[in-house]
């Protein structure tokens, strides 16, 4: 603890506002030893924001006309005057790769110090993320989410070398933070996991002294608009933090309502231990800022509808409700790890992926879904309801993942599944999915029934989007998020490579099994084809980018060949969708599990196990 009392012992010296950010720290330190700090941005002559479990994406200072002069710049220590203010404006801009003949600098340059804080540094404000080398596409997101706002005030805390070279020769402004951390992705929880929460306290720690005013962010968050304007209306404020809460507390962009707010809405121990004592009063009647810590910190709670959690964003589109612009988007509340985080981000068109992910080999099939309007709107929203609805969407999905097996097959290419954002989105729901036990929407939540629900509410993403081996989890079933064909990065060869695939009654006109387009990009096709009819037509149009199908209605009778052909798929598809919904209430396991193969099961009804032994996934 030498080393904290040294650190509180700098702070002292220093104007008692900055003894309570030291406070922060320490106590975060001792409390929780991991990732107290998961939510708390810091702007300011007294702010100091640190997210730990989102990501935030910040647009260009001077967005709304709102510039950060003096007179409205968020302080941490009233800097002392020998922080750079505008340091950056000499340096090669970001993305800027250095010169490929040139020589990396030695790894000791890459250090911290004051001196690399000022040179990024814009109004005495300096903006940092941190990870390791499995983490790259996600900061390479999170910085072009800021560069492309026009804000460049940033540097990235490489907690490996690997990450650290392949930022350096990206342009990326990076330091090194000696973590020597693993380069993979460590998993929630984890020891490894637990010592990044730690490390990210001893970067604010280290950070604060140097006088800069500090947002502190996670990785797997993207900025969607300039915070900075914002955060500088609360120039008093010792701390803004974003939260876990989920049930609106105001309708526009003031700060969140403390004394409406849960008192475990930071997923923090640390953090909710540290607002818990002596909360309140309000610091004045309008700010709705408040007193926290003993009266010794000035706290704001930034408004859930706009600094959104995976919740208040993708499940309820709260701020979409309230007409309200985002600014951050943190991807919590999903159940996928890490390949459910990016692919949040993806279903979102906020993800930025290389330029092959829009152009793969093989091209893509996609199909528009169909639903009936009584399986989404008739009746109540209970547990039968939903899973009628759901179930309904499932087999159409399992059809898809046929024919793109079947097309992999007979056209010699990879079929990659999408599903089209045209007339219906991806994925319909009409109860909620958590942890625990819930009536079927969080009480007092903005979640409209039914909802676009994220993918990861239904199948195991995680799975779907790893290399896994063959012999346990079947082919490989490579998908992509719903409104991939939407997306701005799709290019124009894809575009333009385009066939739409009719469903009609063979025998009507223009329906027969043939390759012969009615129109260029039209093929009708009779519904209840065969295998053999499949193989026939679409090897002719191998070389097109995007097949879509009007529905999945009746359009495949089925496998006829080789007998493992459909176990191979059904290996596949049982792989994917060994998931559940939670959870029942009063009842133990309270999870129930989806089955792709409910249609073939006599009798099968939604139910959670009776007993440990049935708690499995469906065979």
């Amino acid at each position: 603890m030498g080393e904290w009392r040294n650190a509180f012992q700098e702070a002292a010296g220093s104007k008692p506002l900055f003894l309570t950010i030291y406070v922060t720290v320490i106590v975060g330190i001792v409390v929780s030893s991991l990732y107290v700090f998961s939510a708390i941005y810091s702007p300011s002559a007294s702010t100091t924001h640190s997210i730990s479990t989102s990501w935030l994406s910040s647009p260009p200072i001077s967005q709304n006309g709102v510039s950060l002069s003096s007179g409205q710049s968020i302080n941490i220590s009233q800097s002392t005057g020998t922080a750079s203010q505008h340091g950056s404006n000499q340096l090669r801009p970001i993305w800027e790769a250095p010169p490929r003949t040139s020589k990396m600098p030695p790894l000791k340059s890459f250090r911290l110090t004051k001196e690399l804080v000022g040179e990024r540094a814009e109004d005495n404000v300096i903006i940092v993320t941190f990870g390791n080398f499995a983490f790259m596409d996600f900061i390479l997101t999170w910085v072009k989410h800021l560069t492309n706002l026009g804000v460049s005030n940033l540097l990235v805390g490489a907690m490996d070398t690997k990450l650290l070279k392949a930022l350096y020769w990206k342009g990326i402004p990076v330091f090194d933070m000696g973590s020597h951390m693993s380069t993979i992705d460590v998993g929630w929880g984890s020891p490894t996991f637990h010592k990044m929460g730690r490390e990210k306290v001893l970067l604010i720690n280290a950070i604060l002294p140097f006088g800069y005013e500090l947002l502190m962010c996670d990785t797997d968050m993207v900025w969607l608009k300039n915070p900075l304007p914002y955060l500088a209306r609360y120039p008093d404020a010792d701390v803004l933090t974003s939260s876990d809460q989920v049930v609106p507390t105001v309708v526009d962009d003031r700060l969140a309502d403390w004394k409406q707010a849960d008192d475990k809405i930071w997923d923090q121990n640390g953090f909710n231990e540290l607002v818990r004592r002596q909360t309140g009063p309000a610091v004045d009647d309008d700010s709705g800022l408040f007193y926290s810590f003993d009266g010794n910190l000035k706290l704001g709670i930034l408004p859930e509808s706009i600094f959104c959690s995976g919740h208040t964003y993708f499940v309820q589109a709260m701020y979409e409700q309230l007409r309200l612009e985002p600014y951050a988007l943190h991807t919590t509340f999903q159940y996928a790890g890490t390949e459910g985080k990016r692919h949040r981000l993806r279903e979102g068109m906020v993800f930025y992926d290389p330029p092959e992910y829009y152009d793969a080999p093989g091209g893509f099939l996609s199909f528009k879904p169909f639903i009936p309007k009584s399986l989404l709107l008739d009746g109540e929203h209970n547990l039968e309801s939903n899973f009628s609805l759901i179930n309904y969407q499932i087999k159409q999905i399992r059809l898809a993942l046929a024919i793109a097996s079947l097309l992999n097959r007979s056209c010699g290419s990879i079929r990659f599944l999408a599903y089209t954002l045209k007339v219906m989105p991806p994925l319909w729901c009409r109860l909620d999915r958590l942890w625990f036990p819930h009536p079927g929407v969080l009480v007092g939540s903005m979640t409209r029934q039914p909802f676009l629900c994220p993918l990861d509410h239904v199948f195991e993403v995680n799975v779907m989007l790893k290399d896994l081996p063959v012999e346990e989890f079947g082919p490989a079933i490579n998908i992509r998020e719903y409104s991939f064909l939407n997306n701005p990065l799709l290019p124009q060869q894809v575009k333009e490579s385009w066939l739409d695939v009719q469903l009609c009654q063979e025998g009507t006109e223009d329906c027969h099994a043939s390759s012969n387009t009615s129109r260029p990009g039209l093929l009708r096709f009779p519904k209840r084809s065969s295998e053999e009819m499949f193989k026939a037509v679409f090897s002719s149009f191998k070389e097109v980018k995007v097949i879509q199908f009007s529905s999945m209605q009746d359009a495949f009778l089925g496998f006829t060949g080789k007998a493992n052909e459909r176990g191979e798929i059904q290996e596949s598809c049982e792989a994917v969708c060994r998931y559940i919904w939670c959870c029942v209430d009063n009842h133990t396991p309270g999870h129930i599990y989806y089955d792709m193969y409910w249609d073939e099961k006599p009798g099968w009804k939604p139910a959670p196990p009776k007993t440990p032994k049935e708690d499995h996934p469906p065979f």
